[in-house]
């Protein structure tokens, strides 16, 4: 909350903030301002350029991880880097062990390919979000609205951050994720909003982050009795050599 409410009082389209966290039964609960209205998806022929940049904007007022209290744990689709030595984390909204469920072997192997490439990675961390579901977001045209989902705060490089997104976000449907191209169009439309060059070495970063938390998406599917869709065996292999993984 101590993020989005700084956020919120830096311009951006967060909701306000009207409380702190409290316990509510097993979990916790917030409230927030309630911003009506809107669309799910902007009303534009280049959505990558305005979810690129809306998380451009998100990175560069947020404050940095030591201004506020720790965000470890990081939401189970971002936790690439859990400890120990198990390759999945565990899921909020499900009691079953995904390194326990016997499952497609190339979704392991991406897996634990793809955190390989992330742990020999080293950037510095900075405040983003991590679940750039269309879902999350609410448009007038090709306005941003308002952005929701502030449980999914993490501190995580950029370049691992960018690579979430650019897998995550939609252009077509808020139940289609993007796809190898439209990755890459988000990547793009990412330095050029932002103004900053990434390093060929963050680059593979990015990729390697997206094509994680698709596997990691994927072994869930699976393991819960569902058709896998959020991600196929040759998009997971192109994610790969992009990320410099043979």
């Amino acid at each position: 909350m101590e993020v989005q409410r700084r956020l919120f009082e830096r311009g951006y389209l967060s909701p306000e903030p009207l409380t702190g966290a409290a316990p509510f039964g097993d979990g916790v609960a917030t409230a927030e301002t309630y911003v009506p209205g809107g669309t799910l998806l902007p009303r534009t022929g280049d959505p990558a350029r305005l979810f690129s940049g809306a998380l451009a904007q998100l990175v560069t007022l947020a404050p940095r991880p030591a201004e506020v209290p720790g965000l470890d744990p990081p939401p189970s689709w971002a936790d690439w880097n859990q400890a120990g030595d198990r390759l999945w984390p565990h899921p909020e909204d499900a009691d079953v062990d995904l390194n326990d469920v016997v499952g497609p072997a190339w979704i392991d192997d991406i897996g634990c390919r793809a955190r390989d490439r992330l742990r020999a990675g080293a950037s510095e961390a900075v405040i983003g979000h991590c679940d750039w579901l269309a879902a999350n977001f609410h448009w007038n045209g090709d306005k941003l609205l308002v952005v929701h989902d502030w449980d999914s705060v993490i501190a995580d490089s950029e370049a691992v951050l960018a690579g979430f997104a650019a897998a995550l976000y939609s252009t077509v449907s808020v139940k289609q994720l993007a796809t190898v191209e439209e990755s890459q169009r988000f990547l793009v439309a990412y330095r050029d909003v932002h103004g900053r060059e990434l390093s060929a070495d963050e680059l593979e970063l990015s990729w390697a982050a997206g094509v994680w938390t698709l596997a990691y998406d994927a072994r869930y599917q699976h393991a819960v009795g569902q058709p896998v869709r959020s991600l196929t065996e040759s998009a997971a292999r192109e994610r790969l050599r992009r990320a410099g993984i043979r």
